[in-house]
Order: structure tokens, then C-alpha cells, then sequence
């Protein structure tokens, strides 16, 4: 009599558990192994280059190799998807690093580095080179940081994302903010300035796939409209920390 009932009437427990059973096992799937994520990382901290040669560099130096570099890789990203012999080779060498939607051929998705540079080229070209520099070497280390501890401790989920990921986010943007600090003199503005964006940086990263935007370019666009908010806000104050670099 217990199993007719239970066929006729199925427990909303069961049907929930089933429910959280699949999306977990559609997770899994969309993620890459961690040991590739490490690798994925590894190589976008080679991104660090960028933010700190920029440092002792101009804006026209920067863009005049930031803007072919772009090209260049865009241009082999976009022929990867048509080109049977270039997408053979990318699979082969980054195949493992690559997520499930770098992977469609029949949208164009470009690829984590296509959109760093171009991420690199609009942060340089829109904002000061401190801005510009801050929130670049948080997009680099912080969204590392943000993945890594995500993927290994991550336990509560916020938005698309876990709670501990964007945590250390924030944490490791607020370290990047006090070390610029110090070696270039920020003024308290800045360190407001600079707080606020790595809070703000952080809930954005976690819901940018929910807008459907690249994190690449959605952290440091963030944090570089929060930093000239806070300068904006706070004129008449104090020297502007925008001349710090």
C-alpha cells in the first residue's frame, strides 16, 4: 500500500534531492579539473606583465603594444572557430583549459586571453594610469585568488559564484590596494576609493554571468567607474589621487 501511495504521490523531498543531485553533476561537467584551473591561472598571472610595465611606461607606448598584441590574438581566437586546423591546435595545447562555452563553435565565444586584452587596452585607454594599474593587478590576482579558493573551499553559493570565492576577492584586492598605497603615496581618498572598488569588484565578479559579461572586462571596468566616483565625491577635499602615478 506504502509503495502505490509513494508512486501516486512521489515524496517532494526525493524530487528535490534529484533536482540538486543534477545541477550539481551539470556543475561538475561545466567545470574544468582543478589541476587545470591551476594552470589556467598560472598563465593569467603572466598577465601580470601588463599593469606593471605600465607603471614606468606612457599611455601611447602602452596602447602601441597593447592594440596589435589584441588584434593578434582576437584575429586567432575568431579563426579557431572556423578553422579546423587552428581549432586541432588550440585543443591540443589549451583543450584542457579551455570552459565549456570557449569551446562552441556555433556562437562566437571568444576566450579568457581575447578578452584580458581587450579588457587591458579599454582600462588603459578610459581611465588614469593609477586607476588603470590598481584595477588591473586586481582583476589578475584577485580573480585568481577568487577561483582558486572557490573552487577548493566554496560551500555557501552567491549568485553564480560562492561566498568564500568572492571573500577572498575582496581580501586579496584590499591588499592590492594597501601595497600600491605605500609605494605611491596614497592619500585616504585613495585608500576609500580603492576599498570601495575592491567590495564593489568583488560582488561584480560573482554576478557576471549572470549579466552575461566577462569578468575580464566587467572587474577592472568596475572598479575603475567605482574609483572615479569616490575621487568625484570627495574633489575640494584633498589633492585628487588620481595624479599618483
Amino acid at each position: 500500500m506504502e509503495e502505490i501511495i509513494k508512486e501516486q504521490f512521489p515524496n517532494e523531498n526525493d524530487e528535490s534531492i534529484e533536482k540538486s543531485s543534477k545541477k550539481k553533476e551539470k556543475k561538475i561537467k561545466e567545470n574544468i579539473p582543478f589541476e587545470q584551473e591551476l594552470l589556467r591561472k598560472g598563465i593569467h598571472l603572466l598577465s601580470l606583465n601588463i599593469p606593471i610595465l605600465y607603471i614606468f611606461v606612457s599611455k601611447t607606448l602602452a596602447l602601441s603594444i597593447l592594440i596589435p598584441m589584441c588584434i593578434l590574438f582576437v584575429t586567432i581566437d575568431i579563426i579557431s572557430k572556423k578553422n579546423q586546423v587552428v581549432s586541432e591546435l588550440m585543443q591540443k595545447y589549451f583543450g584542457g583549459m579551455l570552459r565549456k562555452h570557449e569551446k562552441k563553435k556555433k556562437r562566437l565565444i571568444l576566450n579568457g586571453a581575447s578578452w584580458v586584452l581587450i579588457s587591458a587596452v579599454i582600462t588603459v585607454l578610459v581611465f588614469p594610469k593609477i586607476v588603470a594599474v590598481l584595477a588591473f593587478l586586481i582583476l589578475i590576482i584577485s580573480d585568481m585568488s577568487a577561483a582558486l579558493i572557490g573552487r577548493k573551499f566554496g560551500k555557501t553559493k552567491l549568485f553564480n559564484k560562492s561566498l568564500e570565492g568572492t571573500m577572498a576577492f575582496i581580501v586579496s584586492a584590499i591588499i592590492v590596494v594597501f601595497v600600491i598605497g605605500f609605494f605611491f603615496g596614497g592619500n585616504w581618498v585613495y585608500y576609500i576609493a580603492g576599498i570601495s572598488a575592491a567590495i564593489i569588484g568583488g560582488f561584480v565578479e560573482a554576478y557576471s554571468k549572470k549579466m552575461k559579461v566577462d569578468d575580464n572586462l566587467s572587474i577592472p571596468t568596475s572598479v575603475g567607474i567605482v574609483m572615479l566616483l569616490v575621487d568625484f565625491i570627495f574633489d575640494g577635499y584633498t589633492a585628487s589621487f588620481l595624479n599618483m602615478m
